[in-house]
């Protein structure tokens, strides 16, 4: 996996998360990378503060060789650094950033089926992701 600066057609920097480059240019031409905040299709690759140089390219790895336990701790660390926990309060803080009440962020949470179908008929975007409990959480 390979991690690239990404900006829209309106500024907004992101992170996406490829296979390689070519993966990245087949998606970017076919408008699968979308910005996360404005939904922009009009996305280009930025310099990173950070890059690395290797004397010489490596082999790409087989796709069964995907470290699948790293990947999700990866993912899970990744929504625990960069989204806000607004706990069961997930549809109404949601509805909120849609209608404009409040600052777009990105926000993790639950929500009951009912307001799950809810924000489905207000055309609320949201990602079902389970996220595993920690032995921490398991002690609280």
């Amino acid at each position: 996996m390979i991690v690239f600066d990404l900006e829209c057609g309106r500024r907004h920097r992101f992170e996406g998360w490829f296979n390689n480059t070519a993966s990245f240019e087949e998606q970017n031409l076919k408008k699968l990378v979308t910005c996360p905040i404005c939904g922009d299709t009009r996305v280009r690759r930025v310099l990173s503060p950070v890059a690395t140089k290797t004397a010489r390219p490596e082999p790409e790895k087989a796709s069964d060789s995907i470290d699948y336990r790293r990947l999700a701790k990866e993912i899970v660390d990744y929504v625990n650094t960069h989204f806000e926990d607004v706990g069961s309060n997930f549809a109404k803080e949601a509805l909120k950033i849609h209608y404009g009440v409040s600052e777009k962020k990105n926000i993790k949470g639950s929500a009951t089926a009912d307001e799950e179908k809810m924000l489905r008929d207000e055309k609320i975007e949201f990602f079902k992701l389970p996220i595993p409990r920690t032995e921490d959480d398991k002690n609280n």
